[in-house]
């Protein structure tokens, strides 16, 4: 297991599209901070970036890496090896890779200029996301042979979390804005991990009062210590359903 997890970090970091994602985050958060004389404001602008991109290029590369490893697949099911060991190395390869090319992109940028528990929160919220989508991607390719049609579920998926959800949301918050629905908004905010992520990064740079009485709801839930092991067991959740699913599909598959 080691060994295929190792042979999949060495292969994805040495693809050049990583590099490309690596340095383009690089040059994105160095010159964020670089124009920005206030390191919170840097934070927002990079804010969109956690939240859009890193999802976005999780989700797609690693599905479309599974599709182009299935010879590899049926070679390693042709050894004696279990297939859930070699899901997992497959998770665990990608996983790790994109985690490395992040921090390294816009870790070491986001430590430097951000307060320590900004910067923490931030880089653990990314790291989530991208294995979140990781996740996804794993469910998306394992439930069709076809490449494009596997894409196009991992795209559309991550174009509902990123875009679609929060226009519904904000539907239905003019449908009832006469009624007092702000609790319900906070849980109906947790079925989407990109929110979550967004909603603990803002609540640590303390803009919540711009939020309104929507952000006071917020950082009553999860603003303290408690509110942060819900968020992180939910986004948990999120990395644990997908990839078990997937792997149940795996194990079933007639390759």
């Amino acid at each position: 297991m080691n060994r295929i997890v190792k042979f999949v970090i060495l292969d994805i970091l040495k693809n050049k599209v990583v590099l490309f994602y690596t340095l383009i985050l690089a040059a994105l958060s160095w010159s964020v901070f670089a124009l920005e004389d206030n390191s919170t404001k840097g934070l927002l602008t990079l804010l969109n970036v956690v939240l859009l991109i890193v999802p976005l290029v999780a989700v797609i590369f690693s599905t479309i890496y599974l599709y182009n490893s299935t010879e590899f697949v049926e070679l390693l099911l042709s050894q004696p090896v279990k297939r859930n060991r070699i899901w997992l190395s497959l998770f665990l390869g990608l996983s790790t890779s994109l985690l490395l090319a992040f921090f390294a992109g816009a870790g070491i940028p986001i430590l430097i200029y951000a307060p320590p528990e900004v910067s923490l929160m931030m880089l653990l919220m990314g790291a989530t996301i991208s294995t979140v989508f990781v996740a996804i991607a794993f469910l998306s390719s394992v439930f069709t042979r076809d490449k494009a049609k596997g894409i196009g579920i991992a795209i559309m998926l991550w174009l509902f979390f990123a875009l679609l959800f929060d226009g519904l949301l904000l539907f239905l918050l003019f449908q009832f804005s006469d009624y007092p629905i702000e609790k319900a908004v906070v849980f109906i905010s947790a079925c989407n991990p990109i929110d979550l992520a967004r909603i603990m990064i803002l609540l640590h740079l303390d803009v919540s009062a711009m939020m309104g009485y929507t952000g006071a709801v917020f950082k009553d839930y999860f603003g303290s210590s408690y509110g942060i092991y819900i968020v992180m067991s939910i986004l948990a959740l999120w990395v644990f359903l997908p990839y078990r699913i997937s792997l149940a599909k795996f194990r079933k598959k007639d390759l």
